[in-house]
């Protein structure tokens, strides 16, 4: 990275003991953790080859991600390229003279058919950088005299399961559940070291407590604080989190630990539990789940449960934030249209791609399978009489497939075991609720967790439209399907400019549409691509399902005690 100001990682790649006379080199669509094709191929500039003597060997690129190199009989191959990288996420590679960030599957190729190769990797930091952190194992011990290290990977897995933070960073250790933390923190923030090393090790210990056990010896956090924050990736000894820098302090702190909560609990589910298409990746097209709402819902479900268990919820806070996704999972127009099985296969063209009408097509995995893990949980304590929960069942998987089997499970065999460990055949709950999209009778579902739901959804007027101010222009932000608004020919992004006769604005509109009635007629003056119409609404209904609970006594509340248990 000689000059990060024009954000180029030059890479070198050394291949030797090929034994065939070509070599076709790749470069990953993908991140494994981020549904979405990003086509990091896109930010290579000129490959070139060269074997042992220096001598320009022929390359051509074969497709999209592939490069082929004539190598002859040459014994070793140096493969160079440039990267731009100047997208800051969790999942994207970025370099300028602050600090440089290296996510793996975007800036390491690997030779085709050989990726279970292992191999050193050296990272070359700018002059004015001085501090590199990754999970990966250092090859020797301290810098080089122009400040390189070089670290070792397993195999090409491993090299892009631990990104690279490289830079000037803050960087402070604690220990946990038996495990040693490194913390590297980029950028100004108004955190406390000694608040988090506490904080963030009693998150660890009851991530941990879950399984009984963690399967790391070391364990590695990046923290970008920045302005925008992006949430985090997981891997299987690290993790990336992007949080706003003013996060620390008040009522966001415990967002803060929540995030932190989220992504160490997939050390266990996602790395180590998890679909068979989750691993070994193929790096050169979609790998397709129906699994995910197990995957990250089971992972949103125990982010609120391990800041429960650590004391920073109380047990309202706790019940409340499981009600707010409940009631949001219930009232968004998709969850009648995608089942989350759908929802989990499709993240690559939906989730990840979201467009105006998806609010009324498609729903969120995180959310509604952190509801259905809360239904699971209370099926496994009302068969263990309150003394086993959904803990246990996770437990079980984990021995069964990553320590006994060392992989992944298909969809039918991870049903199975749910079944087996409930004790209940779920072919009708996959029917609705997996596979379908009817809502649950939550009364009964969740009594065994000793709450009383009761239904409080109601038919109101509604025009089913939502405005956003956009340079002092009113324009059409969302239409729900089957609205008054999407009846009377409106559609997102017109301009609203008058209403009845008035000029309007967004809160005159908003004030209107609230006190509206059944049947009342509105006349709408819009511009759509500069040319002006009119249309007439007429206002309809919509019930907007949504649920209320109560707290049960006598035997429901001893099962509710065993869930809402502290360590």
């Amino acid at each position: 990275m000689p000059k990060p100001q024009n954000h180029y990682y030059h890479v070198e790649m050394e291949l030797s003991n090929f034994s065939s006379k070509e070599i076709n080199v790749k470069m990953p669509i993908w991140t494994p953790g981020s549904y979405l094709a990003r086509e990091f191929a896109k930010n290579v500039n000129l490959v070139k080859a060269f074997d042992e003597k220096g001598k320009k060997l022929l390359v051509k690129k074969t497709n999209k991600n592939t490069w082929n190199i004539q190598k002859g009989n040459a014994s070793k191959v140096l493969v160079k390229y440039e990267v731009y990288a100047f997208e800051l996420s969790v999942r994207t590679s970025f370099l300028d003279l602050t600090h440089g960030f290296v996510s793996g599957s975007g800036v390491f190729m690997y030779a085709e058919g050989f990726k279970d190769k292992s191999g050193t990797v050296e990272v070359v930091p700018f002059e004015e950088f001085s501090v590199i952190t990754t999970a990966m194992k250092p090859a020797n011990e301290g810098l080089a005299a122009d400040g390189s290290k070089s670290y070792q990977f397993d195999n090409y897995d491993h090299l892009l399961d631990c990104p690279i933070e490289i830079g000037n960073q803050e960087v402070f250790f604690f220990d946990a559940a038996g495990v040693h933390h490194k913390v590297a923190m980029y950028n100004f923030g108004n955190y406390s070291i000694e608040k988090l090393k506490v904080d963030m090790a009693k998150i660890v210990e009851g991530a941990t407590s879950v399984f009984g056990q963690n399967p790391n010896k070391d364990y590695t956090f990046i923290i970008h604080n920045v302005v925008q924050a992006q949430g985090g990736l997981e891997h299987t000894n690290s993790t990336v989190l992007s949080v706003n820098r003013w996060t620390y302090e008040g009522p966001k702190y415990v967002d803060f630990l929540k995030l932190v909560a989220h992504e160490y609990f997939h050390l266990w589910n996602v790395k180590r539990i998890r679909p068979v298409e989750l691993g070994p990746f193929d790096y050169d097209s979609e790998n397709y789940t129906s699994l995910l709402w197990v995957m990250e819902g089971f992972t949103s479900y125990y982010e609120k449960l391990i800041l429960l268990r650590t004391g920073f919820y109380t047990e309202k806070q706790f019940i409340n934030k499981m009600w707010s996704s409940l009631n949001y999972v219930e009232g968004s127009v998709g969850t009648r249209v995608q089942p989350v099985a759908h929802a989990s296969f499709d993240a690559w063209i939906k989730a990840y791609r979201p467009n105006e009408n998806s609010r009324n097509t498609t729903m969120s995995y995180y959310s509604r399978g952190s509801v259905i893990a809360m239904m699971l949980d209370a099926k496994i304590m009302s068969r263990y009489k309150g003394k086993k929960s959904l803990d246990d069942f996770m437990q079980k998987i984990y021995k069964k497939y990553y320590e006994g089997k060392g992989r992944g499970f298909s969809e039918s065999e991870f049903k199975k075991e749910l079944s087996d460990f409930t004790g209940e055949n779920l072919d009708e709950f996959y029917e609705k609720h997996i596979d379908g999209t009817e809502i649950p009778d939550y009364n009964k579902e969740l009594a065994p967790l000793g709450l009383m739901v009761e239904y409080t959804g109601k038919s109101r007027p509604n025009v089913g439209l939502s405005l956003v101010n956009s340079g002092g222009k009113t324009i059409v932000k969302g239409i729900r399907s089957n609205s008054s608004a999407e009846d009377g020919g409106l559609s997102v992004n017109d301009e609203i400019i008058g209403c009845n006769g008035m000029r309007a604005d967004k809160k005159s509109l908003d004030d209107y549409f609230a006190s509206v009635k059944k049947g009342e007629k509105m006349n709408i003056l819009f511009a759509r691509d500069e040319q002006l119409y009119s249309t007439e609404i007429i206002v309809t209904e919509y019930e907007k399902p949504s649920f209320k609970y109560t707290l049960a006594t006598g035997k429901a509340k001893k099962y509710r005690d065993f869930w809402l248990r502290k360590l």
